[in-house]
This record gives C-alpha cells, sequence and structure tokens, in this order.
C-alpha cells in the first residue's frame, strides 16, 4: 500500500521465535547451539556433574592402585575402562583395545562393573571374557580381588537370598536355581538358603496369596475357580511345588466362601 512505512527494528530487539521446523535465523543462535553452549559451561563449571564425573575416575583409579600397585596407571590419553574398550560392530559388549594393557582393563572393567552391584567372581568372569580379556589376565585380576574381599561369593549369596525371598517371594528352589546361574558354588548356596526354612516360605506364600486376592474377584464358585488357577499359577512361577501352592490357596479361598470340592484336588 503506497505510504505505507515499516518501522526500522532496533538492533537488540528479541528475533523472532522459530517455528517447529524451522532452522536458526541469520544473526541468531539456533537452540541447538544455545544448548551445547550451556551443556558445555555446565561441563566446564566445577562442582557440576562434569566434575563430578571426573573426581569419580579419579576415585576409581586410586582404589584400582590400591587393589593392584604393581599395575602402573597409564599416562597417554584417557585412563580407565573407556580407554581400554573399542566399540564392536553389531551387539554386544566393546571390546578391550588390543593395545591397553590387559590387566589395567580387566581391573578397571571389574571396578566398574561391582560399583553397580554385588556380582559373583563368575559374573565377573564372564564379562571379561566377553569384553575379550585374556584368561591369564582375568585369572590375576579376579584373585586379588578376592584376597581384598571385593569378591565374596557367600556375602552376595546371603544378600541375594534375603533379597530375593523378602522382596520378590521366591522359593527355596527358585532362588538356588538362580545362585546356579550366577556361578555360586551349591554349598555355599545350600548355607545362605538355610535362612529360608519351610515355615517362612509357606508364610511368604500366603502373604502372596492374600495380597493378590484383594485385586482378583472371588465371590462366585465360578470366580474362585479362575482365582485359583492364577493363584497357583504365580506361586509356581515363583518355584512354589505343587502340593504347598495348592494348600495355600485353597486354605486363602476358604475363608472367601468356597467349599473344598469347589476348587478340585491339589
Amino acid at each position: 500500500m503506497a505510504g505505507l512505512q515499516v518501522p526500522e527494528v532496533a538492533p537488540s530487539a528479541a528475533p523472532r521465535t522459530a517455528r517447529f521446523g524451522e532452522g536458526g535465523r541469520s544473526g541468531s543462535p539456533s537452540r541447538r547451539g544455545a544448548r551445547g553452549g550451556a551443556a558445555r559451561a555446565r561441563r566446564e563449571a566445577p562442582g557440576t556433574s562434569g566434575s563430578a564425573a571426573r573426581r569419580a575416575r579419579r576415585d576409581r583409579a586410586d582404589a584400582a592402585e590400591t587393589i593392584d600397585p604393581g599395575v602402573p596407571p597409564t599416562d597417554d590419553g584417557p585412563s580407565g575402562a573407556a580407554a581400554a574398550e573399542t566399540p564392536r560392530r553389531g551387539w554386544g559388549p566393546k571390546q578391550i583395545d588390543p593395545d591397553a594393557d590387559p590387566l589395567v582393563a580387566a581391573r578397571e572393567i571389574c571396578l566398574r562393573l561391582l560399583t553397580d552391584r554385588a556380582r559373583t567372581r563368575h559374573e565377573l568372569a564372564q564379562a571379561l571374557r566377553q569384553r575379550g580379556v585374556p584368561d591369564e589376565a582375568a585369572e590375576s585380576v579376579l584373585s586379588r580381588f578376592d584376597e581384598v574381599g571385593l569378591i565374596d561369593d557367600a556375602a552376595f549369596a546371603g544378600q541375594y537370598v534375603r533379597s530375593r525371598h523378602t522382596y520378590r517371594g521366591l522359593s527355596r528352589r527358585a532362588i538356588a536355581m538362580e545362585l546356579r546361574r550366577k556361578g555360586v558354588d551349591d554349598e555355599v548356596a545350600g548355607e545362605a538358603l538355610e535362612e529360608v526354612d519351610p515355615e517362612s516360605e509357606e508364610q511368604r506364600a500366603r502373604e502372596l496369596v492374600d495380597r493378590k486376592l484383594r485385586t482378583v474377584p472371588a465371590d462366585t464358585p465360578e470366580q474362585r475357580t479362575k482365582a485359583a488357577n492364577r493363584l497357583v499359577g504365580m506361586l509356581a512361577r515363583r518355584g512354589y511345588g505343587g502340593g504347598i501352592a495348592y494348600r495355600v490357596v485353597r486354605e486363602a479361598l476358604a475363608a472367601h466362601g468356597a467349599e473344598i470340592d469347589e476348587l478340585g484336588e491339589g
């Protein structure tokens, strides 16, 4: 339109917010750039997660020197498992760098895994094997970890039994199978499983059934029959035998008006 004057935008005015799908405008930083700058600032600022991560790496290196002072840390480039491992094509764990000291690599891998949670010697040996650590280096590091108490299958088994029985409601048989898969010696596992006697096992089964019954309809014979099948299946998946499963379920459903012959024979 003739005579229409377009006012000039002052240099200090805020740029227009880009619509979805538009790139950054000339003269204004993109959101990605702004986020990248903020992330760099956080990494460089003292006391942030970046510096905390660096301190954690130094702490692990100090712990590693204490565990095996005969293997000096490397000074060239990044230290630890990140430097000792290289990406592997496709799926699977990273492989150690062929040029890395296998003792250093094995030690750092074990320390990192143990920081996550307690593990058995078998689990650590399996992890080292999957990452290409030579057997001799793996055995040396694992034996040293055994000596200083960082690997303790007996303590692991005791803690595992308490956790799986108390919080997951698993039976002795189910826990024993899991410990065997984790490489715990049968004798060591048996000592840990002594904490779970038949009385406590049955009590835990009753607690599981009572809790499940609060959410399962059991007012009519048809509902109780369906509930019985579900409850017995639940206990079976946790390793309980048919005898204890049927007995606990029948007694629990009897409190809901079920007749003994209504649920069939266990």
